[in-house]
């Protein structure tokens, strides 16, 4: 059995609604500050957009863990 972690972050937009990026395989060690930085990053350097504008805030983040248990089926 394996554990998938995903790191779901939410940012404000500049029409006032909010937009979720994920990572996949995010490390399990992560911390808060390493997110928290990170999103600062994104919204500072404006690397990324959407149809509702650019990022402009932090709303959020979540680290999601689940476990996958894959059958030989053969």
């Amino acid at each position: 059995m394996a554990v998938q972690r995903t790191l779901e972050m939410d940012f404000a937009t500049e029409l006032g609604k909010t937009q979720r990026m994920r990572v996949y395989d995010i490390r399990a060690d992560i911390t808060a500050a390493e997110i928290s930085s990170t999103m600062d990053l994104i919204i500072s350097k404006n690397i990324f957009g959407s149809a509702t504008g650019d990022y402009t805030g932090k709303v959020g983040a979540r680290l999601i863990s689940r476990d996958v248990e894959s059958f030989d089926l053969a």
